[in-house]
């Protein structure tokens, strides 16, 4: 079993160099942060935890930022986003910034990604709600194309460009996480992911849907579960289930206090 963190990182917590470190040195295996690139006053979608929307939600750094201060201060740890809004981002430009991430890391970049939940949010973005799976599904594809071929090039209904150039690759092929737990979710993972990357759920009812993928697959689709609590039954129930990484919900606070809660998670790794 393999062990990380699932984060917001703020202005308000702790550094994202600092808690990198922090975590590797207390045997964490990988960090995974979230991102919203902005919250529009006016909401219509209602939060999906109920009540207010926290404000870490608005307050977050940009993941690939997050991630390359941390992979500076570390030499282990794998570091991925959890989840990056796909349809909120152009494939050109993250596919660049993805490859220069495992570059500067010496290939610990992980891809999870997810198709966004605040419809006001991706609207800004020039998305429409509606179509946005079938938006990420084709941003992804061309996101491997652009990382494995010399002359890549992309013509679907919503991504299409000629044959480009686009450097650096990936010193490793990124692996892509697929979030989500809803109609068509293990046929995005079968298609054009390497992994599923649910929300940690009744380990149960998520025990079953692990075996249903994999029977799909043929295969073991790997498994890391996001933001589990950090307590000791959690981590039973999840390993019976069949997942093979569970990362740690951890609130975003200043550095003595993550410290702190760090060292009380890192008595689970063993």
């Amino acid at each position: 079993m393999k062990f990380g963190v699932s984060t917001f990182v703020t202005d308000k917590g702790i550094a994202p160099d600092e808690l990198g470190a922090a975590l590797e040195e207390r045997g964490f295996d990988s960090l995974f942060v979230t991102e919203h690139s902005h919250i529009p006053v006016s909401r219509d979608t209602p939060f999906p935890g109920g009540g207010e929307l926290p404000e870490v939600y608005y307050r977050t750094f940009d993941p690939v930022v997050v991630l390359t201060a941390a992979a500076v201060a570390t030499q282990r740890l794998r570091l991925g986003t959890g989840i990056a809004l796909i349809p909120q981002r152009d494939p050109i430009v993250f596919a660049k910034e993805m490859a220069s991430l495992d570059q500067v890391s010496g290939g610990r970049a992980v891809l999870g990604i997810g198709a966004g939940w605040n419809r006001e949010e991706m609207r800004d973005h020039g998305t429409d709600p509606r179509t946005r799976m079938a938006l990420m599904r084709e941003r992804v594809l061309a996101m491997k194309e652009l990382w494995t071929r010399e002359q890549a090039e992309f013509h679907g209904k919503y991504v299409d460009f000629p044959p480009a150039y686009s450097w650096p690759k990936p010193l490793h092929p990124i692996p892509v996480l697929v979030g989500g737990w809803g109609p068509g979710t293990f046929d995005r993972v079968l298609e054009y992911g390497d992994g599923w990357f649910p929300y940690a759920a009744n380990p149960e009812v998520l025990a079953a849907g692990i075996a249903e993928l994999r029977e799909r697959a043929g295969r073991r689709v790997p498994v890391v579960v996001h933001a589990a609590a950090p307590e000791p039954q959690a981590v039973v129930g999840l390993t019976e289930a069949g997942v093979d990484e569970i990362t740690f919900n951890l609130p975003p606070a200043p550095r003595d206090e993550t410290l702190r809660r760090l060292d009380r998670m890192a008595g689970l790794l063993d």
